[in-house]
């Protein structure tokens, strides 16, 4: 029998109603608290980030290869598909390689005109990120013989105009001479971000090849989407040794970069806020540990005096810190990861997705990182434990007895 484990035992069974009882139940809400609000706060962190990046994802890719041009323009010069990447299948990372083309138009209404930017896309393009972004219909209906007329817009473009889906609507292509076509919206999406919602109109990419007068073998762009969005610097590095010598590679993170910045931010500021909360919960144990050795000094005299050592002493106090900081993470984990998956499941708590980009708050699970989080402050709250611990060496037996 371990002698300093069962009086910590008899410790925590006799002290109800006493000062102490309060103190260590107040220790156990920080622990529940600090353990709950990380897990959400990582939770909807990584949620939001997540749904940020899939939504920027969902109309680029991580890498983007154009030809290498001064002009800013959204259409850019055509470049060949097959030697735009040499040898890409041999570089690991990359799950998939699509192309695009862009032209800018005019969408003609009844009552109102807006100028827009269609980007085409063929059969082979993923459209698996645009369809969690739809609102409305269905995605672009691609055929192996003519262009397809279905078009994708955005609610902000699709409110402006008043059109929803199944309206046809009159495009005019800004070239020389100008072309008109009629097209038919097939669907509505939201990303909620402004730049893409109040600009980009989804298309085929085969249109834009027969306004251009482009061979099958032409397009606007090659984007390149990776296993990892983690490696895309050391995936980018390969890819731009690969390219031809008139080609231009773009990161997503270069092309976004105040978007990306922003997130990376949003990330310190959370990181700063979870460590002040695992500080407080620590102090508070620590101060827990440290009424509860002052509370029971006659305890520790008479201990002294009959033999014990100071180690064992230390330990009685270090296990009831130990069963605190356990009781305080399980409710922790039952509070934080019962709101996320209340959250998760039935979307509670609404967001304004003007504001916020999506309309209500996202939920990312990461089992890793709440196992992380109750390692982290199981650890640093039983290290904080031996700052108090250590005072029962510096107590005197006599001293301790006559302690009122």
């Amino acid at each position: 029998m371990n002698i300093s484990k069962y009086i910590s035992n008899k410790i925590s069974e006799v002290q109800a109603g006493s000062f102490t009882s309060s103190v260590t139940k107040i220790a156990i809400i920080s622990i529940a608290a600090g353990i709950a609000i990380m897990i959400v706060s990582f939770a909807i962190l990584e949620g939001f980030r997540n749904e940020i990046r899939e939504k920027i994802f969902s109309f680029s890719a991580h890498l983007q290869i154009s030809k290498y041009d001064t002009n800013n323009s959204y259409e850019g010069a055509p470049i060949s598909a097959q030697t735009g990447i040499s040898n890409a299948g041999s570089i690991e990372g990359i799950k998939h390689i699509q192309s695009f083309a862009r032209k800018t138009a005019i969408i003609k209404t009844e009552d109102e005109v807006l100028g827009v930017v269609l980007k085409g896309v063929d059969k082979n393009y993923d459209l698996s990120a645009m369809e969690h972004n739809l609102d409305a219909g269905k995605l672009i209906a691609f055929t192996d013989t003519a262009s397809s007329k279905d078009v994708m817009l955005s609610r902000r473009i699709a409110n402006k105009l008043h059109l929803k889906v199944g309206d046809d609507v009159i495009f005019y292509f800004i070239q020389n001479p100008p072309r008109a076509r009629k097209l038919h919206v097939s669907a509505i999406f939201n990303t909620g971000l402004e730049e893409f919602d109040e600009v980009f109109v989804i298309g085929d990419l085969k249109l834009v090849r027969e306004l251009n007068n482009w061979p099958d073998t032409l397009v606007g762009g090659i984007e390149v989407v990776l296993k990892d969005f983690d490696q895309i610097d050391p995936v980018a590095d390969q890819v731009f040794e690969k390219m031809n010598y008139d080609l231009q590679l773009e990161k997503i993170t270069d092309k976004h970069a105040q978007l990306f910045d922003w997130l990376k931010l949003l990330r310190k500021n959370v990181i700063i806020f979870l460590v002040l909360i695992i500080f407080v919960a620590t102090f508070n144990m620590v101060s827990t540990v440290f009424i509860m050795i002052i509370e029971r000094i006659n305890m520790i005299g008479v201990l002294k005096a009959i033999g014990a050592t100071d180690a064992q002493i230390r330990q009685i106090f270090y296990f009831r810190g130990l069963k605190l900081t356990i009781k305080g993470m399980i409710w922790g984990n039952l509070i934080g990861i019962g709101f996320c998956a209340l959250q998760y499941y039935f979307k509670l708590i609404p967001l304004d997705p003007e504001n916020y980009y999506m309309d209500t708050v996202p939920i990312s699970w990461n089992i890793g990182v709440i196992v992380a989080l109750n390692i982290i402050t199981l650890v640093l709250t039983m290290l904080a434990i031996l700052i108090p611990a250590a005072m029962v060496t510096r107590i005197k037996p006599v001293k301790a007895i006559k302690f009122d």
